[in-house]
């Protein structure tokens, strides 16, 4: 299959990556020309494990290349995949789809015999039906079909993700649509991954439904884990306990500083609309809204009890600011609230992320950056850790300690016991234990 990939953020890029390892010749587009000149020198613009290698192993094999010209990757296309970002709207809460509709209309004044619109980008329901009159007032003689095709990766596990997914899902309204979705994913049905087939209003519904239900589940563990704190429980044997029942499952049930990232804040904000606009308020959503921004107060609070609430001049080391492990992603990071609350208190924040570096130094003004946990605790009255990168995993806590002002510790990860913090010589504290 021939197919064309708009945008090259993260979903159109690895989307895009791996349809060409699947044998496909795909041509992503962008029009950003320094993205699309960094893509033709081999730059991988993000942070994936295992995508540069992917990348130029396709690009080598001639199956992948990139453009800026729309027309010229839609010559013989059987799809074109639209994977644009569709960013939270200021002011309202809802998905910003000037995006999707602007790449819809550009793909309707160059299209080439019969093509398959496919919308890879989150979008609310009823989105694939304005992307079809789009196409149809722009272009009466057009002849296509439109797809709604979610993606659920998980960054930092992106492309096991695509290979081997839990789920396909495809929104079709034609027979022709979904052959041609059906070839594109023959190589995942010969290794018998579910490719579920609905109508477009389902395919949307799912992708939302999903994500906000996996916000929800970390949004109880953490009311739970704040609970456990009261009464002298152990939100770690809690969630065990729980995630052992089939019916739960232990994913999504690690308590933490809330939730962040690309997905669950934006598609839990547009849920959360969608349900007002219809008259049919999402309230447990909204719930999980609300909930999850007071997290992340709540976080900074436990950091500067450690210091008495003093932080007027005294230095805190934080350990991580993406908004998990293995990306380079700061999207609506809990790091985001929690080191300006700590820059504003007066503490001195000294800040080390192996990969939160490159958009950090402009989202989070004020601090010192730094490339090894311990010169970033050196002389610190306190540290934290906000992610669960594998470099804080095994610190040697003692010597952590004795490079300290005060050895105090916030693990808002719970990646150490609190009996060899403790040993160590830390006045320590964690969540929900």
């Amino acid at each position: 299959m021939k197919l064309a990939m708009i945008g090259t953020g993260y979903v159109g890029l690895v989307s895009g990556v791996c349809f060409s390892d699947f044998g496909h010749d795909v041509v992503c587009v962008d029009k950003n020309p320094d993205k699309i000149t960094a893509l033709k020198a081999g730059e991988v613009p993000i942070y994936e494990p295992g995508l540069d290698d992917l990348m130029h192993r396709n690009v080598a094999a001639g199956r992948l290349s990139f453009t800026l010209d729309l027309a010229e990757a839609l010559k013989g296309a059987d799809a074109v995949f639209i994977g644009v970002g569709t960013p939270t709207r200021r002011g309202d809460g809802h998905a910003d789809l000037s995006y999707v509709y602007a790449a819809a209309k550009e793909i309707a004044e160059n299209l080439d015999g019969y093509t398959v619109i496919v919308t890879k980008s989150t979008v609310p329901v009823g989105t694939n039906s304005e992307v079809a009159r789009i196409i149809r007032e722009t272009a009466p003689a057009a002849e296509f079909d439109v797809a709604s095709n979610p993606e659920f990766l998980r960054e930092g596990a992106a492309i096991e993700d695509f290979m081997r997914p839990d789920r396909v899902v495809v929104g079709v309204e034609t027979d022709r649509a979904r052959e041609v979705m059906a070839q594109i994913y023959r190589p995942l049905s010969l290794r018998n991954a579910p490719v579920l087939y609905t109508g477009l209003e389902t395919a949307e519904m799912i992708k939302y439904a999903a994500n906000a239900f996996l916000a929800t589940k970390i949004t109880f563990i953490n009311e739970i884990a704040t609970l456990c704190e009261k009464v002298g429980a152990d939100v770690q044997a809690v969630a065990d306990g729980m995630g052992r029942d089939g019916r739960i499952g232990p994913k999504f049930l690690n308590a933490g500083p809330g939730y962040g990232g690309s997905c669950f804040p934006k598609d839990t904000n547009a849920l959360a609309r969608i349900g007002q606009e219809h008259a049919a308020p999402q309230r447990i959503v909204e719930a999980v809204i609300d909930i999850n921004e007071a997290r992340k107060r709540q976080m900074t609070d436990k950091i500067l009890g450690l210091i008495d609430f003093a932080a007027n001049g005294k230095k805190i080391a934080v350990f991580g600011v993406t908004f998990k492990p293995n990306t380079d992603d700061m999207r609506d990071s809990p790091a985001l609230t929690i080191v300006p609350a700590l820059v504003g208190a007066g503490a001195r924040v000294h800040v080390v992320d192996p990969q939160g570096r490159k958009e950090g130094e402009t989202l989070l003004p004020g601090v010192v950056w730094e490339s090894d946990p311990y010169r970033a605790a050196e002389g610190a009255e306190a540290v934290t850790i906000l992610t669960e990168w594998n470099e804080f995993r095994a610190l040697d806590l003692p010597r952590l300690a004795g490079i300290m002002a005060a050895p105090r510790m916030a693990d808002l990860r719970n990646i150490y016991s609190p009996e060899e913090a403790r040993a160590a010589g830390f006045t320590y504290t964690s969540v929900g234990r």
